[in-house]
């Protein structure tokens, strides 16, 4: 009962969000090449069932390589930064500048360095994703109670046991809240990163998106579009659910 009532009210919304679509489509009648109704969308879906589950394959995988390199990097980065204020005065800004960049602009670059393929869009995927958990995994960390440090002091704990054992528990929140915020933009910076340097052999989502601008199909587009929201939904879900097993444990009053 718990989870009905935890997922009623965004079903509830979404169905009245595509009731007003369908609504307003037939009130105003833009017609399908401005915005074509859920109903088209749907059609579109289950006219191209093979080519959109390949897509929504091969963006995932993508997104997934890059979120999980953000994680690791992001993780490693944001405690490195933390043993250091010189660190944190140099590295820190230039993390928030690379943040800053629009990834549109980096991606040409990417290709350039990457090459034509997942490589590039993991990298994508990987960049976008990486400032939210180094920022978080900064602010857990030095938002760890001072009277912890002092006790650790006492007992003559070692750097790297500090880390382990106080630093890195006591973050676990931020940390949480940093995955869950990196795996959306994951999945959007795969996306980017397939308009730019994606394969046409087995088509992900951007490149489907792409030739279906080109010939002027907009509700295959939204449906590309719906389906990296799944992707994204997926991934923000697993993450969530990895979070929720890992506070219980920790931090049982968070959770």
């Amino acid at each position: 009962m718990k989870g009905i009532s935890i997922m009623l009210p965004p079903l509830l919304m979404l169905l009245a969000f595509l009731l007003l679509w369908q609504a307003l489509v037939v009130l105003l009648q833009p017609g399908d090449y401005v915005l074509p109704a859920p109903s088209a969308v749907l059609a579109a879906s289950l006219d191209q069932p093979v080519l959109l589950l390949r897509a929504l394959a091969q963006t995932t995988l993508s997104a997934v390589i890059g979120f999980a390199i953000a994680a690791a990097l992001g993780i490693a980065l944001g405690s490195l930064i933390s043993f250091s204020p010189f660190l944190r005065r140099g590295l820190y800004p230039l993390a928030t500048l690379l943040q800053m960049v629009p990834i549109v602009a980096i991606a040409p670059v990417l290709v350039i360095w990457c090459g034509y393929g997942r490589p590039t869009v993991v990298a994508s995927a990987a960049i976008v994703a990486l400032f939210p958990v180094l920022a978080n995994t900064l602010e857990g960390i030095r938002s760890c109670d001072p009277k912890l440090h002092e006790l650790f002091t006492v007992c003559g704990a070692r750097r790297f046991t500090r880390w382990w054992r106080l630093e890195l528990p006591a973050a676990l929140p931020q940390i949480v809240t940093g995955l869950r915020i990196a795996a959306g933009l994951a999945v959007i910076g795969a996306v980017v990163g397939e308009f730019i340097g994606a394969f046409v052999s087995d088509p992900p989502i951007g490149t489907v998106i792409q030739s279906a601008m080109r010939e002027g199909r907009t509700a295959l587009v939204l449906a590309a579009v719906a389906a990296s929201s799944v992707a994204g939904f997926a991934l923000f879900g697993l993450v969530s659910a990895t979070g929720h097993l890992l506070l219980r444990r920790w931090h049982p009053s968070a959770h």
